[in-house]
């Protein structure tokens, strides 16, 4: 079968389809995967891992470690979610996404185990679309024969497909209000899911951060004997260069830390990053060095995270912030360009989407007033705030704002608006992964 009818198998499965479908949202549950697992030769116990969970920042973290890991000479599969334009994105060896051929070998390996077990009554249903995905990827990186595989969990922790595997380190990065419906409206309760990832006598990796995630973590971390990793001494110093670089000290030697992601914020995913290697080096024989670790993190691949695009005169700036914590870290890292003389006379615009279960008034209050219009396109989910919605809360907040009917619109307009000035994208992933597919192929910027 053909990588196209793989990806439109796939993308069928999609949960936002459910929804708009009518259908009940599927329970969370291990129970599923670890069945379907056990079809497939169980392939994740096949290679070490590292699990990462947290609401912001996972993602980051995990594409910094793989990196080094890589830089190391040590075979490394990444698994992260979700993608911005293909699902292959979430499926890479040594930096490299996994390849089409593969990506539909490995798909229909899956699809057909699952329904045979669905047909002999031991699966109630075929799996969802992440779980799916999952165990691409696991077959992937067990065939491969990986050195070990940097886990990045979808949504929680405990109940993730993700953590089925039993993960050299568990790392935590920072916890916020997201996903509620899910995982409870409360930090505590969104901190004990994403302590689901953390195994009795295992390592936690994670910084200080809110009290109530502080202490859940600690509570759970204490209940299971787990030993605790402070990745504070991995932060920069109180003054960084010029050039956002800086130093710290690790595994006996100088790291100079130059990372491709722009923002404060990164800081502390990179420190997250540093603390696992060095602890893969120091307790589980993994061969990495400070001067690997310092290449490892100047070559992170991780795009959408304050991502400059130069196009015509314009300088557009792309960052999948999807809720208030992620807006506030945008904000923080827009700050130079937007303060100062140069600043407040360029023309700012910002294209913005986004899903009907965020706070959009939250978000809207946080972004919308830096910039001088903010243009509402479309996003291709079930899930997606409605126009009105939207306008009303840049109503709300006092900026202009205007609905446009495709993100290649909304491209094109903001070009006309902001020659010489400065275009943000940002909103969900929907919208910033399409609208950079069209900038790099130089489309959605003509009428």
């Amino acid at each position: 079968m053909s990588y196209s009818a793989a990806v439109d198998q796939l993308n069928a499965m999609a949960p936002e389809l459910y929804v708009s479908q009518g259908q009940p949202r599927r329970k969370f549950s291990l129970d599923e995967i670890r069945i379907l697992l056990a079809a497939l030769g169980n392939p994740h116990r096949r290679f070490p891992s590292v699990l990462i969970a947290g609401t912001n920042g996972k993602g980051s973290t995990a594409a910094t470690l793989a990196s080094i890991l890589t830089a190391s000479g040590i075979r490394t599969g990444l698994y992260t979610s979700p993608h911005l334009a293909r699902a292959n994105e979430r499926i890479r060896l040594d930096r490299a996404e996994i390849a089409d051929d593969a990506f539909a070998s490995l798909y229909f390996r899956v699809h057909d185990a699952a329904r045979q077990l669905v047909l002999d009554g031991q699966l109630p249903q075929l799996p969802s679309y992440f779980e799916v995905l999952t165990a691409q990827a696991f077959l992937h990186f067990a065939q491969k024969r990986v050195d070990i595989a940097v886990l990045e969990v979808g949504m929680g922790g405990r109940l993730d497909a993700t953590n089925i595997v039993d993960p050299l380190l568990s790392v935590i990065t920072d916890i916020s209000l997201d996903h509620t419906e899910w995982l409870g409206s409360t930090i505590a309760a969104i901190a004990r899911e994403k302590a689901g990832i953390l195994r009795r006598r295992g390592t936690m990796i994670t910084l200080p951060q809110h009290p109530e995630a502080n202490q859940v973590l600690g509570e759970v971390a204490a209940e299971l004997g787990v030993r605790g990793v402070n990745a504070a001494s991995f932060l920069p110093p109180a003054a960084v260069n010029a050039d956002g670089s800086y130093c710290v000290r690790a595994l006996g030697g100088t790291v100079r830390v130059d990372s491709p992601l722009s923002g404060a914020h990164q800081h502390r995913n990179v420190a997250l990053a540093i603390a696992a290697a060095a602890e893969l080096a120091g307790k589980h024989g993994f061969r990495v060095t400070s001067r690997a670790m310092a290449e490892g993190i100047r070559k992170t691949l991780w795009p959408a995270r304050l991502e400059r695009i130069e196009r015509d005169g314009v300088e557009w700036i792309l960052d999948v912030a999807h809720n208030p914590a992620g807006a506030w870290a945008l904000r923080a890292g827009l700050s130079p360009d937007l303060s100062g003389p140069s600043g407040v006379d360029r023309p700012r615009t910002l294209i913005f989407s986004c899903l009907r279960d965020k706070p959009i008034a939250e978000m809207a209050q946080i972004l919308f007033s830096l910039f001088d219009q903010v243009i509402i396109p479309p996003i291709h989910t079930a899930r997606a705030a409605t126009l009105a919605d939207l306008l009303a809360a840049a109503h709300a907040t006092g900026t202009e704002a205007v609905g446009v009917d495709s993100v290649s619109q909304a491209l094109h307009l903001a070009k006309q608006r902001a020659e010489g000035g400065l275009v943000v994208v940002s909103g969900s992933v929907y919208l910033v992964g399409e609208a950079r597919t069209l900038l790099l192929a130089g489309e959605g910027l003509q009428p």
